[in-house]
């Protein structure tokens, strides 16, 4: 099977199975009283549906096992590593976890994918060539999986916004794969890419289900492991730099968020009204338009690293005008007015 076909079908199928599935969990969780209730912090005003993520996960691996199989050692971690999490986000989706438990999980569920023998071994070197860590890669391979899990977890504000991030984010990493070559990496991105989309279709404004916790950490911990294997092949350059770039809101929101919140003296993992979706929204605009924004400077960012990975300068400075645009833009819209 050739490359555009194995592809479209990676992707077909993951969408498809994923706007089948994603209905029938929500009629579960409504059934077993497994829903978001509103409160003062959230924007819906209903209970809503959640663990909407477990139609992405089954979906993505479904497609991975019946086209690809789960032997390769890179796609067992990957399924085992997935999987732990998934149950973590399943369990804070149910009982509500405290904070360190949930983190605890997250790190165990990295410390599988780095025991099946998967982690960062090299780092591009801005002189040329590049650094071998050795076992320097592992906590750097943890860090990298747990942090990536929760900016996607923090993200999860809005009707549709982590999904629609994370697919811009996975389309990034699936161009730059394709161009280097890197044709596991590509088939693993583009199935995402589909279960996600095919999710979407019932999350965005006004959602019917939520992809949860389970969702959310999924969609984090998969790309960033996936990510760990393009950089295991071709560099941190690769690997790392273009899905990093791609969730750069997210990131600086994370970032701001913990900082706020220290100068606060309060928890960093307490919730509040300061994430960059809230502000949007407290500066006049819709969800949709919130969240349509979002992935708009999402889409430059993302830009900026496919342009880096594949040497066009050119790009990067078309990406980052567009994004600084829409950046003065979100500032200015609604507030005039």
């Amino acid at each position: 099977m050739r490359g555009f076909e194995r592809y479209l079908l990676f992707f077909l199928f993951s969408m498809v199975a994923s706007d089948l599935l994603t209905p029938l969990i929500g009629k579960f969780a409504l059934k077993f009283g497994i829903v978001d209730k509103p409160n003062a912090r959230k924007i819906h005003t209903r209970p809503i549906p959640l663990m909407g993520g477990l139609a992405i996960y089954f979906s993505f691996f479904l497609g991975i096992s019946i086209f690809t199989g789960l032997e390769s050692q890179m796609l067992k971690a990957l399924f085992y590593s997935c999987s732990f999490i998934v149950f973590v986000g399943i369990l804070d989706d149910v009982y509500d976890l405290r904070p360190h438990v949930k983190l605890m999980g997250q790190i165990t569920a990295a410390v599988i994918f780095v025991a099946l023998g998967m982690h960062i071994e090299f780092i591009t070197n801005p002189f040329g060539g590049m650094f071998y860590l050795g076992l320097g890669g592992i906590p750097l391979t943890i860090l990298w999986l747990v942090a990536m899990s929760n900016v996607v977890n923090f993200l999860d504000g809005l009707d549709g916004l982590a999904a629609g991030v994370s697919i811009i984010a996975a389309l990034a990493v699936f161009i730059v794969s394709v161009m280097r070559g890197q044709y596991m990496v590509a088939s693993l991105t583009i199935a995402l890419v589909g279960s996600s989309l095919g999710f979407l279709r019932h999350n965005f404004n006004p959602a019917r289900i939520f992809m949860g916790d389970s969702g959310a950490m999924f969609l984090g911990f998969a790309l960033a492991a996936i990510a760990v294997q393009g950089s295991v092949k071709g560099a941190m350059a690769l690997g790392l730099v273009v899905p990093a770039l791609a969730f750069g809101v997210p990131i600086a929101d994370t970032a701001f968020a913990i900082i706020r919140r220290k100068k606060k003296g309060q928890p960093i993992s307490q919730a509040d009204r300061g994430h960059i979706h809230h502000r949007l929204l407290d500066r006049g605009f819709s969800q949709r338009q919130a969240v349509v924004h979002i992935y708009l400077i999402t889409a430059c960012l993302a830009l900026v690293g496919v342009a880096l990975a594949l040497g066009s300068l050119l790009l990067v400075s078309a990406a980052l005008a567009a994004g600084g645009f829409l950046l003065r833009l979100g500032k200015k819209t609604h507030l005039e007015g």
